[in-house]
């Protein structure tokens, strides 16, 4: 990028040093995260699973959602890396995953949704 004159310099910092404006392909993480979490369910499901491990039937439950339903959201959350899973027996449980872009993005819901964390799932 640092080859690129730009029409009209305008004094602005960037202007100055285009080398250090980051290429597309270093934004496209953040953007198939957004992509994501596009979804208002799986945007919810996230949510859920930032304050509790739980299982696809009571996920369901909560989201008054078929089961197969969820687990297709489930998947892709998973794909993405938001969320991780565990088996124990025949159930599989489901919770966020312990990350800082997880972490990040459940305070960035909670900003612009202006909800706060519940005590627990099961209230």
């Amino acid at each position: 990028m640092n080859n690129i004159s730009l029409p009209h310099d305008h004094g602005a910092p960037l202007e100055k040093r285009m080398d250090s404006i980051p290429k597309t392909d270093d934004f496209q993480i953040s953007a198939d995260i957004f992509r994501l979490l596009g979804d208002s369910s799986r945007l919810r499901i996230f949510w859920i699973l930032c304050h509790c491990e739980e299982c696809v039937i009571n996920i369901s439950a909560m989201m008054d959602m078929s089961s197969p339903a969820v687990s297709h959201h489930l998947k892709l959350l998973k794909t993405g890396r938001l969320i991780v899973s565990r088996r124990e027996g025949k159930e599989v449980y489901y919770k966020a995953a312990d990350t800082e872009q997880a972490a990040l993005l459940h305070h960035m819901i909670e900003t612009l949704l202006e909800i706060a964390c519940p005590d627990s799932c099961q209230e």
